[in-house]
């Protein structure tokens, strides 16, 4: 039988025990913690798609919003944190909804991006067609992307001469500059119109003489044409002749 003293004699050996035991599992405790927390990474709020974007198409505030996603790792991508950063953007790739947008995706636009450029503003049913201009021919070079423009044309024939405005609110989205530069005075416009009238204009470029005038800003019509009920599509357009031109412009002609 066991005396009160072996008893007593062992304790300080089983609460050292007890306590190897605790530090022991204390360690553990605190191993896994660190483990944890290293394999987590912290959050930044991005933007990321909320629908699906195509290439070549500006990018429109409604599509997209804000997410919390952890920070990359050794070669971080840069993301946008605001939306205002990216709408107008054009991405230069697919990006899926959900996607968070980095910087290498998109572009802004007027950027020299070859064919990964935007897509220029057409409506449907409508062309871009580049006309030639000059300092005198095209209002000293006022004309800019936006604006909308008129067209005379001055024809002579039989001894006699005649000049008519042959279209009004053409508008112009792009403005062509001599020079590598740029800095030369503007040698052409792009402006939007139907391909009926692409013919007609291009014939009087071929035949006559044309000159711009710059319309009142305040005489603007703005927002999406409707496609002419007479010349709806490109196949729409049948070819112009000198006999086309006297019938429907007779004033040249007379």
């Amino acid at each position: 039988m066991r005396t009160f003293s072996a008893i007593t004699s062992r304790r300080p050996f089983t609460l050292l025990g007890i306590l190897l035991a605790l530090i022991v599992i204390v360690a553990f405790v605190l191993v896994a913690l660190n483990a944890s927390q290293s394999g987590t990474s912290p959050l930044q709020t991005v933007v990321v798609a909320s629908k699906d974007l195509a290439p070549r198409i500006p990018i429109s505030a409604d599509s997209l919003t804000t997410r919390s996603i952890p920070l990359p790792g050794t070669y971080p991508k840069i993301y946008f944190t605001r939306i205002q950063d990216v709408q107008g953007m054009v991405p230069l790739v697919s990006i899926t909804s959900g996607q968070a947008v980095a910087s290498n995706d998109v572009a802004r636009p007027n950027q020299a991006l070859g064919s990964q450029s935007e897509y220029l503003p057409i409506p449907k049913g409508f062309v871009a067609l580049t006309i030639p201009t000059s300092e005198q021919q095209g209002v000293a070079d006022y004309i800019q992307p936006g604006d909308y423009i008129s067209v005379i044309a001055t024809v002579s024939s039989a001894g006699k001469v005649a000049a008519k405005t042959i279209f009004t609110q053409l508008h112009v989205i792009k403005v062509g500059a001599l020079g590598a530069t740029g800095n030369g005075n503007a040698s052409s416009l792009t402006v939007v119109i139907t391909q009926c009238q692409a013919e007609i204009i291009t014939w009087f470029i071929t035949y006559a003489a044309l000159k711009y005038s710059l319309e009142s800003y305040k005489d603007y019509q703005p927002g999406e044409q409707a496609p002419d009920p007479n010349c709806q599509t490109v196949e729409d357009a049948h070819g112009v002749t000198l006999q086309f031109i006297q019938t429907n412009y007779p004033s040249l002609f007379k």
